[in-house]
């Protein structure tokens, strides 16, 4: 069972989102909390495996709660799931450390999924926040002329590029038709040459030079 904390501190979207989350057999909501504040709390005493995290809360921000969060439980991630979809607030909140990133528009299989996917390990971005991401960043990094980032080999920017698409190492493996064993070497690899240590750092990364696999 995947274990997830629901923080915003409007209740009746607290109340929506328990109800949504309890409708799945593999997902147990196993707190609420109404800001920032209380969420480092619960997640310090509980140690949940996911944050569904809003961003614009009294006493404590989610961005601000998220950086609290991940410094003294790397191992929990925090999907945030709010109203705004603006440059800064992504930017705050994907500098603070979130997984994945959907506004309040998405549907009830889309939150399930990226639940899903951040407990895995993997970044999750709704496609709003993709689309701003790359119109924010894309060339903002200097490339080589081959159109792949300076250091890397061309099928470790592909691989990179299909991180920032959120496929997991199974669907990388099956797109690229190599073994799951060779994609896995591939991200240790590109993860060493550009200096990150997980898949939202990844896609931040690819975001940021403007290359995604698609």
């Amino acid at each position: 069972m995947i274990g997830v904390l629901v923080v915003d501190d409007q209740h009746l979207m607290r109340e929506g989102l328990v109800a949504l989350l309890g409708m799945c057999a593999d997902i147990e909501v196993v707190g609420e909390a109404a800001d920032g504040n209380a969420a480092v709390e619960f997640v310090a005493e509980h140690g949940p495996d996911v944050v569904l995290m809003d961003l614009r809360m009294p006493v404590l921000g989610g961005a601000e709660a998220t950086r609290q969060i991940l410094a003294r439980r790397s191992g929990t991630a925090v999907l945030v799931l709010t109203t705004y979809a603006d440059d800064e607030s992504i930017s705050e909140a994907l500098g603070a450390g979130a997984r994945g990133y959907l506004t309040k528009d998405a549907g009830r299989d889309e939150i399930a999924a990226a639940v899903r996917s951040a407990a895995a390990g993997h970044a999750t971005f709704d496609r709003t926040v993709s689309d701003r991401l790359l119109a924010a960043f894309s060339g903002a990094a200097s490339q080589e002329s081959s159109g792949k980032p300076v250091g890397l080999t061309g099928r470790e920017a592909e691989v990179l590029g299909l991180i920032a698409d959120g496929l997991s190492n199974a669907d990388i493996a099956a797109h690229l038709v190599i073994g799951e064993t060779t994609v896995k070497t591939h991200i240790n690899n590109l993860f060493a040459k550009i200096g990150v240590r997980t898949r939202a750092e990844a896609v931040r990364y690819a975001f940021r030079i403007g290359i995604t696999g698609s």
